[in-house]
């Protein structure tokens, strides 16, 4: 079974977590976090034991879904998940279909793409005929999309795939392991300005996209898996069209920043940093400084800074040498 942090994922802190959650024990008080760029899901996973009530916010699609199959609190059958699960390892002779088609012998062989396909469509039939629940549904999307992950022929995302003469079989289908808590959970997909107006908080960590890797094109095939709109594809990578895409990501990055640490209600910020600032490559470079970070959060309260020397993920182009990683804890003034 796939735990949580079972992913290849640009910028999860997963091997960080450790070090990152000692400092916010140590730092902080509260009853309530709040994950704001929650990516993987790993931050508040780590955090579970620490805290009551938990605000988990990503605007990827596939990472709702996945928040949802680990975290949310609601009755599943996991015999009737097992016997599905070994129904699909089972498929063998497939059609042709939108996965196949467009996938095949490229991020997934085709057989796999087959069945990835087949899979897909027939989660969606149980679903319609009210043969599982939503959050069995959730479990089994989340369980695609970590097996699909497994075995893709990319280096961890899917800006690009691996140029091969033939893809091999690969997939197995395997469950997710949903954490079982009695924790106050709260899920959404939505603009993190948007939300951070709405919650209050008594932590809020952040960890946003530095660079102009947009993550809606970094994991378009899990997104494409998890809406199932199948959209017309376009290019080599065989993407959609553009859509979902972040400021964080542009140049507008301090000023979108800047607006969401204004309109934080809380005690405390925390907010992962590393330095990719001066990378060879374009799109691994920073569009924010620390400088300029740092500048705004001390306006909103005292700041501390924490650095931890780290081994960033990295697709093979991008020289990083003396990488760091860097925690900002504020404490907030009248928060």
């Amino acid at each position: 079974m796939f735990d949580i942090y079972n992913r290849r994922y640009t910028g999860s802190k997963a091997k960080l977590m450790e070090w990152i959650r000692n400092l916010i024990l140590e730092n902080c008080q509260g009853e309530s976090f709040f994950d704001i760029f929650a990516g993987t899901g790993v931050v508040t996973y780590y955090m579970l034991n620490d805290f009551n009530e938990f605000y988990i916010n990503d605007f990827l699609y596939s990472n709702e879904v996945i928040y949802k199959a680990f975290f949310e609190n609601a009755s599943f059958d996991i015999n009737k998940l097992n016997v599905l699960k070994q129904e699909y390892n089972d498929i063998n002779i497939l059609e042709e279909n939108y996965v196949s088609v467009n996938f095949g012998n490229k991020y997934f062989s085709i057989n796999d793409s087959k069945k990835i396909g087949y899979i897909r469509e027939n989660i969606d039939s149980l679903m319609k005929h009210n043969i599982i629940n939503d959050k069995e549904y959730h479990i089994l999307i989340a369980s695609l999309l970590y097996s699909m992950d497994r075995i893709s022929n990319t280096v961890g995302h899917y800006d690009a795939y691996i140029k091969k003469e033939k893809v091999q079989d690969q997939f197995i289908f395997d469950l997710i392991k949903p954490i079982v808590n009695d924790k106050d959970i709260y899920i959404f997909r939505d603009d993190s300005n948007t939300l951070a107006k709405k919650i209050h908080a008594d932590i809020v960590f952040f960890d946003p996209p530095y660079n102009s890797r947009q993550y809606s094109r970094f994991y378009h095939v899990l997104e494409n898996i998890t809406t199932w709109h199948k959209p017309e594809l376009y290019g080599v990578a065989m993407k959609p069209k553009e859509e979902n895409m972040s400021d964080y990501c542009r140049n507008a990055a301090p000023i979108v920043f800047k607006d969401l640490v204004d309109n934080l209600t809380c005690r405390y910020i925390v907010v992962t940093y590393n330095n990719t600032y001066t990378s060879k490559s374009s799109s691994s470079k920073n569009k924010m400084t620390l400088e300029q970070i740092q500048d705004i959060l001390s306006s909103k309260g005292k700041t501390k800074v924490f650095k931890k020397n780290h081994n960033a993920f990295n697709s093979g182009k991008t020289d990083l040498k003396d990488h760091k990683e860097y925690v900002f804890i504020t404490e907030v003034q009248n928060g």
